[in-house]
Parts: structure tokens; sequence; C-alpha cells
């Protein structure tokens, strides 16, 4: 089983990277593969409506720029998902709305077999407020591609300004850690029936 996150904040090392750390941590002692990759600072556009992934039904957008379609591939590839968003503005950073709609589109282009049944998991970081919107933003995207959401002790957000506030946060942490132990439950449950 693997799980592959999207680092969406463009602060390489920064809270939202370290909280998706916490959660690794959990589901690499249950013997889950994970892989990091870095979705915030690169050149990835938002969804431009033209259609031709319906047309061409082939599991990628044929826009062309900063590896999305990579990154679809390895969403298709993995069992589990995690999105991780600083939050702009009570919402989700850039990069991350264009995985989200770019990926959402390629998904029902052909016939939401891509994300269906895989587990999605949100992490968020935010200085004060609006991390809700974002949490939100991010479970409407594995609600509407029919993926299964485990919860947490909390919703899976982290108070943090500066990098490596995420540290202090000791409530932040204990949220990341039980998502990271129900995210890896979840997962071996639907291994299961699926063998």
């Amino acid at each position: 089983m693997k799980v592959v996150a999207f680092n969406g904040s463009p602060r390489v090392k920064g809270n939202t990277y370290q909280s998706i750390q916490i959660v690794f941590k959990e589901l690499e002692k249950e013997g889950i593969e994970t892989e990091l990759v870095q979705l915030g600072g690169r050149k990835v556009f938002g969804c431009s409506a033209c259609g031709r992934c319906w047309e061409k039904q082939d599991r990628h957008c044929v826009r062309q720029d900063d590896e999305m379609n990579t990154f679809i591939e390895k969403i298709n590839e993995a069992d589990g998902i995690i999105i991780g968003s600083p939050t702009y503005f009570s919402n989700v950073s850039t990069e991350v709305k264009a995985l989200i709609d770019r990926c959402g589109y390629v998904n029902k282009a052909n016939g939401g077999d891509l994300l269906r049944g895989k587990v999605g998991a949100a992490v968020v970081s935010v200085r004060r407020a609006g991390s809700t919107f974002t949490y939100s933003a991010i479970n409407f995207f594995f609600g509407i591609a029919e993926m299964i959401i485990p919860g947490s002790s909390y919703w899976n957000m982290t108070l943090s300004l500066e990098p490596g506030d995420v540290q202090k946060d000791e409530e932040g942490i204990q949220t990341f850690e039980t998502l990271g132990r129900n995210m890896a439950e979840l997962l071996k449950k639907t291994h299961l029936s699926k063998s």
C-alpha cells in the first residue's frame, strides 16, 4: 500500500511539510509506503475548461505545464492521497486548487475510477483562522470523487505561522498522529476488501 502526499505550500520545509511528515511517521510504522510531492511553488495552472480530457479519456490533461500529468499518474497509482495546504485568505493555495480542478476533471472524464474508493486526507496549516474553509475545500474534492475520508480527534490542522511552529502545537501534533493511525487502519481495511 502506498500514500502519496502533495505539499501545496511554497515553503518546502514549512509547517505543511512538517505536518505531513507527522502523518507519514504513523503510516510508515504500519508498513505503508509514503511519497512526498512538492506541489507548492510549481508552475501549474488551473483548468481551462477545454473539454479535451472528455474527448481523449486517457487519464491525462492535455494542458502542458510543470508535471501536472505526472502528479495525476502518482494519484492513480496510490492507495491513499494526502493534500496539504497552507491557508491563503481562507482557502487552499493556487497550486492545490489547480491539482484539485484538473485531477477532478480528468477523473470525471474517465468514469470516476481514477479516485473512487481511495483514501484521502487533508492536512492544513494556518496562522489563526480560515483553516476550516481550506479543510472543507480539500474534503469536498475527496467527497465528489467518491473517496473515503478518515477522521481524527480534531480537524486536520495546525495553528502555526513561522516554519517549525507546528512543533509547538501539541494538539495539532496529536491530531496528525491520530490521522496517520486512522488512515493506516482504513487503508488496511479497504485493501482487505479488495483482495
